[in-house]
Formats: C-alpha cells, sequence, structure tokens
C-alpha cells in the first residue's frame, strides 16, 4: 500500500509540483534568465560574426551560398534582435513609482527569457553544415550578338544545325578562308543552340594560340580550364594528363539503371525526357594546327559522350584529316546581292543614287565578297555622297601593291589598307599600328595601352591621365567603329601575365580591345614600313644573331622563351620603344650596363621577368624614358632610377622589391606609380611619396602596407598616410591600411579621387574577387 501512495506522490510531484516550480522560477529568477539570455546571445553573435567571414570569403570568390546558410544567417538576426529587445528594459520591473515589484512583467520576462534561451541553444546546435557552406556556380553559357541574315549562310548554318541535332555525329568542321564571316557564323550556332533548349551548356572557346607550335601545353591547359569553369567543377589533379582523365570521365555518358529507365519513360514526355539530359556543346574557333583532343580530355571515338564538339579553321584537311570531324562545313564567300546588301547597310542609302551606285559596286567588286573587307571599306565610306571621293577611293584601290602573304586575300590586304589609310587623324592611326604590335597575347590592356602611349607622347596637349584616358577611349572607340578593333574579353591583363588595375577604366566595355587576326597582321606589315619601322619577333631563339635586329626601327617587340644572354650593346639609334618580354615564364638573369648606350631617344621601356641586382647603367641614354615597366622581376639596387627626370609612368607590378630607393623623390614628373603584388615591399622612406608633387594614380594592392602612425613619424620611419596629402592631382588610387592606428584624424583624402579601392583593417590577402 505505502508503495503506491508513494509512486502516486511522484506522479502528483511530477505533473504538478515541477511545472509550478518552473512557473515560480519564472518570477524569482527572471534576473538569471535574462542574464543567461544575454551570454547566450554574444555568444551566439561572436558564432555568427565567424560565420560572415567564412560566406564573406566564399561571396568574393564568387561561390553562391547554401539556403540553409542563409536561413541560419537570418535566424540568428532574428532571435537576437528579439532577445536584445526582451532585455533591454529588464530593470523597470516595478510599478507605483517602484514601491511595488510588477510580478506580471517579472514573470514574463523570466519565462520568454528561458525560452528563447533555449531556441538559442538550438540555433547553435544547428550550425552545422555538412555540404558546407557555399558551392561553385558556372559561369552562364556564351551569348553572342550582331549576327546578320544571309540566305547563302542561313542555309549553311542550318545544316550545321542539323548535324548537330544527329546522334552519330559527335565532331563538326567549319573552314572558310580568312575574313569570310567563319567566327560570326558559329557563335550564331551558339546562340540558337542554347536558345532552343539543344544543349544545357554552351562553351565558346578561341584556340588562336594555336598559331604557335610551342604553346602547345599551355594552350590545352586553357581548354581544360575553361570547360572546367563552364561545367561548375574542379580538378582534383595538377598535371595535364591526369586533368585530361578527369574531364574525360566528367563528360562521358552515365549509365542509367533499367529501373529508372522504365520509370522515366513512363513518367515523362518524350520533349520533357530530351530537356532532362545534360548535352554540352563546346566550339574551338580558330584552329591554325591540330589539337591533341586526348590530351584534352574530350572523348569522341570509342565513348559514349554528353557534349558535341565543333572545330574552326581555314584549312579544311586540318579538320577531315588531323582532327577527324564527322562532317566540314565550308563557309563561301557572300554572294553579289548579299555583299551589296550589307555594303549598302553599312554605308548608307546615298549608295544608291544613280552617280555613286556604279562606283560603289566597282569598289564592292574590290572587296571580294569577304564580309571583314565589305564592312570596313563600308564604315569609311559611310553617309559620303561625294562622287569624287568615290572615285578616289576606287583608284586607291586598284593601284593598292599586291603582297604576297600565306593565308592573305590580295583584295583583304587592299580593303584593310585602304580603310587604314583614312582613318582621319595621326593619332588613331598611331594607335591603330601599336595595337598591331601588341597583340601578340590576343587581348591588349587599355590599362597597358595607356602606359604606352604616354610615354609615347600620344597626349602632348593634354595635362593630366585622366583626360589621356578620355582621349583614349575615344580613339578605340573610331577604331571600333571602322571594325579594325574589336571588343576584348572580360578577364584581366593583356595575356602577359601583367593583371590590369581595374580603376582607371571601369566600364566593362573599354577594359580590353583585341583585333581580328588578318587586320593586326595588316598592321603589322603597314607598320615595318617607312616611316614607322616597327619590328615583331614573337620568339626570339636561344641563339638569336643580334646584329639583325639592330637597324633603324623605331618600336621593337622581342618575345622570348629562352635567351641565355643579351649582346653588350644593341644598336639602335632611332628607337623609341622596346620590349623584352618572356612569353614562357622563363626569366633573364641580367642585361649589360652597356645594353642600352646610344639608345637616346627610348621613350618607353618594357622588361618583364628579368633580374636585376642593380638597373643598367649609365641612365643617360635613357634620359628621355616616359614609361619604364619591370613588371615581375627582381630588383636590386634601385637608386639610379631617380636619373630619370622625365620619367612619367613607374610600374612593378608583382616585383620583388622590398624598399623604394630615396632617389624616388626626384621623379617629381611620374603620374603614375603602380606597386601592385609587391609582396615583398616593406620599406617605403619618409616624405618620399610627398615629393610625387604631379602624381595622379597609385596602385598599391596586395604591397606595401607597413603604413607609420602619425606620433611615430620621424625622418627614419617608413612613409605616413598623411603624406598622401600632399598629392593633390591624386585621382585614382588602391591602397590597404591594416592598421586602423595608422590613419590620421584629419582627412587623408580631401582631393577629388574619382576612382579608389581603400581597405582598412586586418584582413587576408585580397581573393580574386576583388579584382573583378
Amino acid at each position: 500500500m505505502a508503495e503506491i501512495v508513494i509512486a502516486v506522490a511522484g506522479k502528483v510531484s511530477e505533473y504538478l509540483v515541477a511545472p509550478i516550480g518552473r512557473q515560480l522560477g519564472y518570477l524569482f529568477c527572471y534576473r538569471s534568465h535574462a542574464e543567461k539570455l544575454r551570454n547566450q546571445v554574444q555568444t551566439l553573435r561572436t558564432a555568427r560574426d565567424d560565420q560572415q567571414i567564412t560566406v564573406d570569403e566564399a561571396t568574393r570568390k564568387g561561390d553562391e551560398i547554401r539556403p540553409a546558410v542563409r536561413e541560419w544567417l537570418n535566424r540568428v538576426d532574428q532571435i537576437t534582435g528579439e532577445a536584445e529587445a526582451l532585455t533591454r528594459d529588464d530593470q523597470n520591473m516595478s510599478c507605483l513609482n517602484g514601491w511595488c515589484p510588477n510580478l506580471i512583467s517579472r514573470y514574463q520576462l523570466g519565462r520568454e527569457a528561458y525560452k528563447k534561451a533555449q531556441v538559442i541553444v538550438g540555433i547553435q546546435t544547428a550550425r552545422n553544415f555538412p555540404d558546407g557552406i557555399s558551392y561553385r556556380v558556372p559561369p552562364r553559357s556564351a551569348t553572342f550578338k550582331g549576327y546578320k541574315y544571309f540566305q547563302s549562310r542561313d542555309s549553311t548554318l542550318n545544316q550545321i544545325m542539323e548535324a548537330l541535332r544527329d546522334d552519330k555525329t559527335k565532331m563538326i568542321g567549319v573552314y572558310g578562308m580568312g575574313g569570310v564571316g567563319k567566327t560570326t557564323l558559329v557563335k550564331e550556332v551558339a546562340q540558337q543552340a542554347k536558345q532552343h533548349d539543344r544543349f544545357t551548356t554552351v562553351i565558346f572557346i578561341d584556340v588562336s594560340w594555336t598559331r604557335d607550335s610551342k604553346k602547345d601545353e599551355e594552350g590545352i591547359a586553357k581548354i581544360q580550364q575553361k570547360i572546367a569553369e563552364m561545367l561548375g567543377f574542379e580538378f582534383k589533379g595538377k598535371v595535364e594528363s591526369t586533368k585530361a582523365d578527369e574531364l574525360k570521365q566528367r563528360l562521358q555518358k552515365k549509365k542509367e539503371p533499367e529501373k529508372d529507365k522504365e520509370s522515366k519513360k513512363e513518367n515523362l514526355p518524350e520533349k520533357e525526357k530530351e530537356q532532362k539530359k545534360e548535352k554540352i556543346l563546346i566550339i574551338l574557333d580558330d584552329i591554325w594546327k591540330e589539337i591533341n583532343l586526348a590530351q584534352v580530355g574530350t572523348p569522341f571515338k570509342d565513348y559514349q559522350t554528353i557534349c558535341k564538339l565543333v572545330l574552326v579553321s581555314r584549312d579544311e584537311n586540318r579538320l577531315r584529316r588531323g582532327m577527324e570531324a564527322g562532317k566540314c562545313f565550308q563557309i563561301q564567300h557572300l554572294q553579289r546581292e548579299e555583299a551589296w546588301h550589307l555594303f549598302k547597310n553599312t554605308a548608307g542609302d546615298s549608295v544608291e543614287g544613280d552617280q555613286l551606285r556604279p562606283i560603289a559596286i566597282e569598289v564592292l567588286d574590290k572587296c571580294g565578297g569577304l564580309p571583314i573587307a565589305i564592312v570596313t571599306i563600308a564604315k569609311a565610306l559611310k553617309d559620303e555622297k561625294n562622287v569624287a571621293l568615290w572615285k578616289n577611293a576606287l583608284d586607291e584601290l586598284r593601284s593598292c601593291a599586291p603582297i604576297n602573304i600565306e593565308e592573305m586575300d590580295e583584295k583583304v590586304y587592299s580593303c584593310l589598307k585602304w580603310s587604314y589609310d583614312h582613318l582621319k587623324s595621326d593619332e588613331v592611326k598611331s594607335l591603330f599600328l601599336l595595337c598591331g604590335c601588341l597583340s601578340y597575347y590576343g587581348d591588349i590592356s587599355m590599362d597597358q595601352m595607356l602606359r604606352y602611349a604616354t610615354g609615347l607622347h600620344f597626349f602632348d596637349s593634354i595635362d593630366s591621365l585622366e583626360r589621356g584616358i578620355n582621349k583614349l577611349v575615344k580613339l578605340v572607340k573610331t577604331l571600333k567603329a571602322s571594325s579594325l578593333l574589336l571588343d576584348g574579353a572580360e578577364d584581366d591583363g593583356d595575356g602577359s601575365g601583367v593583371k590590369a588595375s581595374r580603376l582607371l577604366f571601369m566600364d566593362g566595355g573599354h577594359k580590353s580591345v583585341r583585333m581580328h587576326d588578318l587586320v593586326r597582321d595588316i598592321a603589322r606589315i603597314i607598320a615595318s614600313k617607312d616611316p614607322y619601322r616597327f619590328k615583331v619577333v614573337e620568339d626570339v631563339p636561344s641563339d638569336q644573331d643580334w646584329t639583325e635586329i639592330e637597324d633603324e626601327s623605331k618600336f621593337i617587340s622581342l618575345y622570348y622563351k629562352v635567351v641565355h644572354e643579351l649582346p653588350p650593346r644593341l644598336v639602335c639609334p632611332k628607337l623609341q620603344f622596346f620590349i623584352l618580354q618572356s612569353n614562357s615564364g622563363a626569366s633573364l638573369n641580367t642585361i649589360p650596363n652597356t645594353f642600352f648606350e646610344g639608345m637616346n631617344q627610348l621613350k618607353v621601356l618594357v622588361l618583364s621577368k628579368m633580374h636585376f641586382p642593380i638597373l643598367p647603367s649609365p641612365c643617360q641614354s635613357l634620359a628621355n624614358l616616359r614609361t619604364l615597366c619591370l613588371d615581375w622581376c627582381k630588383l636590386g639596387d634601385m637608386a639610379i632610377i631617380g636619373e630619370l627626370k622625365k620619367l612619367q609612368v613607374l610600374s612593378m607590378v608583382g616585383s620583388d622589391i622590398q624598399q623604394l630607393p630615396r632617389e624616388m623623390k626626384q621623379l617629381t614628373n611620374l603620374r603614375l606609380l603602380d606597386l601592385n603584388y609587391c609582396e615583398e615591399l616593406k620599406v617605403i622612406p619618409r616624405d618620399t611619396l610627398s615629393c610625387l608633387s604631379r602624381l595622379e594614380c597609385l596602385f598599391m594592392k596586395s604591397s606595401f602596407s607597413e603604413w607609420a602612425a602619425e606620433e611615430f613619424c620621424d625622418g627614419d620611419s617608413n612613409a605616413c598616410l598623411s603624406e598622401l596629402n600632399n598629392l593633390h592631382r591624386l585621382k585614382t588610387i588602391e591602397v590597404e591600411i591594416p592598421n586602423a592606428k595608422s590613419v590620421p584624424k584629419a582627412d587623408i583624402f580631401d582631393h577629388n579621387l574619382t576612382s579608389y579601392a581603400i581597405f582598412i583593417g586586418s584582413f587576408d590577402k585580397l581573393p580574386k574577387a576583388y579584382e573583378k
């Protein structure tokens, strides 16, 4: 009997006494519940801040944050906000002016504080994301505009699209002579393939690097990386062969279990079943020699694959025999009626006049039915109604000297040369020729072009870099309007490894440009003759006879793979522009002190990936130098740089320089100083920067950050931020300030900055997203 009574009493206590005790606890222990809630809120906030750092890093890298993580952060913000509002007035728990405790308020506070504390415990436990906090989002498939309809081309386009629908055809070739419009057509193929849901992913890759037989390894790696980025996966292996195996595995068609096949057949309509399958289209444009697809990892011959390949080249045999394309389609010249339609639409309706039409048709005949020639000629004569000017254009096209260049039609040369001759200013002509000699790497960075143009006196009548940028953009726009320049890709740099700053050219359409390969070749032909005398050697052999380089040239660009040593002296008395740059990653150990002797007219000097224990001397030979680029060089004693009094642009991107020389104070004409990625730079002597009174652009991303605090500044200290106040012309700056105590109380950026990236506080090395 006693046992029964005890059991009953226990149950009564469990269901009656314990809840009553808990309720009383809310009332009498409300302060401890509130204090516990505050502590838990603080702990949760710390966890949230820690999680936010990881989220921010993933976001900067361009990754997408997982929904579970976003929901967790939102829940944290919501519960901490509610908890803080609840505990904010916990001292005001009395009534009758404090004479009587407010029991109801105390009870409600205690109960809510307890419950929210339990919720916080649950949220803290939920901070567990087994799939990670983010995932990589593949870039959007290629989109293109500007395709013009022609009946003859439309027939070829339809045949290509039909071939892509054929399951038995895995590889398609498109060929035709240069300038006939192959790239434009296959871009439309890419557009239609995506729009009509025939392919889930379309990848367009320019492989013009195949011109250079020594770039196979680098080029194949670029193809692999581009495909991986578009498909949103990362390679586990580091070597080419391992990546090829991974890519092959990714592109193989996965076998479905029979059970899954049957269920899909039963439950899905035919069209929907087709759309569910992953299908990938890869377009390789501008193939100059065979690409080993096995080394890339694109399986075709003996594998079931989810992708198809379109190959574009000038040579049919290269596609059929060299790369075994199943079906090949030739892009022909435009038919006469189509050519006239394109010419008239570009030049304007004035060509339909009774007097102009016969002359215009003869001018059109000189274009040979090639779109690139038709468009450039028509744009040069756009809306021109003067018959005499049209007759003069025809006479000049007829008399244009024939050339003998492999892969180039004489009519193309005549048309493009005439278009160049009729550019309206010497400035735009000079820029065109400069672009032709800089396009070895493909895209040409506007940032680099600005530096070279500044050194070459392109903007002599302009008193600031800001106006020079505006002038450059205008000149580039003129060349684009003439179809002599094209928009470049969106990635940074010019392909040479130099990472261009994003701040000078913020507009996405102005970051880089490129040239059609025919236009570039013609630019170099023109530039090689008097009065310009450009010389470009794309692969300097290790046993180069340097006397072959020595001549009356004004512009020389030398790109080397392996050069063991340079001659004691290069005799080029009229040289104004000199590039000596590695195209393989190899570095040159030294340059003889006497190498530049006699180059008294040199204005632009670009030396990349070299080792200078001390800069070559004497610098009297470089007294007229205005642009000096020493990117990715190993630099020692730089004191002699103070003698270059006319220097306006100094770039040392990625160099290992550890200390700027005090002699830099003498560079009072300097307008642009680029120290980006100089990660070893630890010392900038006090008052060195403040002496650069004409400086307009200062770049120090991932570079010097040892700014001295104002109270510790003296003659022997590092530079302090207040020195920047003396740079009254400064318009653009990139700078990192890890220690906020280095920032003076007075505003250090009180002048009119037009573009800037200023980071204050401790952070790791800035990721790629910052570069974008």
